[in-house]
């Protein structure tokens, strides 16, 4: 298969199906998923949510032309911005020239909480607690048989005692009991929660304290992902433009957002513009995804960047790593079918794969907004994608 579709956007939708169909052999059922408005249904969101009573739908695009460590995906966004496809394909046309994009996965590694309050003795009680290490992470995975028996479960317990917060009031008596886990190809969130209240009740024996609450974090900073690209000064310019201005223009809007928090977030939505359209595509957490993207921005106590630009005057390199826990399996992504036909035809097998394919498409988002920003503006191409869609209802 290749991700290389010339002349795919003069399709019409059918014609676009069809040839993705043929590609990713979808079935008559896959099929119907993506023709019909909602894949989901009404009765399959009666059993999602609460009081439901209907579905809201989001068009879903496909980027094309991305290959990522030598292989080609199709990568489908769910997204209602005109220009995101069209700039995320665009992008990735440019870099499969000179090798595409190089993406890798850290550890798969989520963290779950317990909060320990009014404790006479935090730090008496912290050694009690990791004296009972091996017992605590025992209890833990019994809890998810299924997970340890894929290789996942919980792999390290630590304890840290809160002693103030960065305004200074007393936190004297509270602790953190702090619990790493593979999740494997699952976001995990459920297990997870489902771990740290199995925990709690002995928990709560050990120390002799009070167990406030007992929930996963969405800081997802052992779970990152990273992409990088190149692409030489002879592909960079316009015909308005010399590559090698564009190049030093690409850089130099990079550093404003280094420079001024204002820009710095505009700068990161864009990111999470691709990322998050991939993320709903496929059935994924998005808000838990961008809180821990904007976290990880502000990691070092200010907020920055999360991508980074380099030129040396032939060359633009791009730089990109943010937490990435995302799943194929599990939540939303078993129950939804449009979310699965979305998983198939990016052709994943593994989580960390689909982790790879998010951090690429987010850094070709921030290349496309930022080689507009600087040329041409943004408004061109964008508005008149906007026009096409209003002159359609008019």
């Amino acid at each position: 298969m290749t991700s290389r579709l010339p002349g795919f956007h003069r399709l019409t939708l059918n014609e676009r199906v069809q040839q993705i169909a043929v590609l990713r052999l979808l079935s008559a059922e896959e099929i119907l998923a993506l023709r019909s408005d909602s894949g989901l249904g009404n009765s399959r969101a009666d059993l999602m949510v609460e009081n439901a009573v209907g579905t809201v739908s989001l068009p879903i695009g496909i980027a094309t032309n991305f290959l990522i460590n030598g292989q080609d995906y199709l990568v489908p966004m769910a997204i209602e911005e005109p220009s995101v496809v069209a700039a995320a394909s665009n992008v990735a046309k440019l870099v499969r020239g000179v090798g595409g994009f190089q993406a890798e996965p850290s550890s798969r590694l989520m963290i779950g909480q317990i909060q320990i309050t009014h404790c006479t003795d935090p730090s008496a009680v912290r050694s009690k607690i990791l004296s009972h290490r091996e017992e605590l992470l025992h209890v833990a995975n019994q809890s998810q048989a299924k997970m340890v028996a894929r290789g996942g479960g919980a792999r390290e317990i630590d304890v840290r005692v809160l002693e103030t917060d960065d305004i200074g009031r007393d936190k004297k008596g509270m602790l953190v009991v702090q619990v790493t886990i593979d999740t494997r190809n699952a976001m995990g969130a459920n297990v997870i929660d489902t771990m740290m209240e199995t925990l709690a009740p002995r928990i709560a024996k050990i120390s002799g304290c009070t167990i406030n609450l007992s929930i996963l974090s969405n800081y997802t900073d052992q779970c990152l992902a990273s992409a990088q690209c190149q692409i030489p000064i002879s592909l960079l310019g316009t015909p308005h433009m010399s590559g090698e201005e564009v190049g030093h223009r690409i850089v130099d809007a990079y550093r404003f957002a280094e420079l001024d928090l204002y820009r710095a977030v505009t700068h990161n939505k864009g990111i999470m513009n691709g990322i998050d359209a991939v993320a709903l595509a496929t059935g994924n957490d998005w808000r838990a995804i961008e809180a821990a993207a904007h976290a990880y921005a502000a990691r070092e106590g200010l907020y920055r960047p999360l991508s980074r630009w380099e030129f040396d005057g032939k060359m633009l390199k791009g730089f990109l790593t943010l937490p990435l826990a995302a799943g194929i399996v599990g939540g939303a992504i078993n129950i939804n079918p449009t979310s699965g036909v979305a998983l198939k035809i990016l052709g994943v097998s593994e989580a960390q794969e689909l982790t790879m394919i998010m951090v690429s498409v987010g850094l070709a988002q921030n290349l496309g907004a930022l080689r507009s920003l600087v040329t041409d503006g943004l408004q061109k191409g964008h508005m008149a994608l906007h026009a096409r869609a209003r002159s359609a209802f008019r």
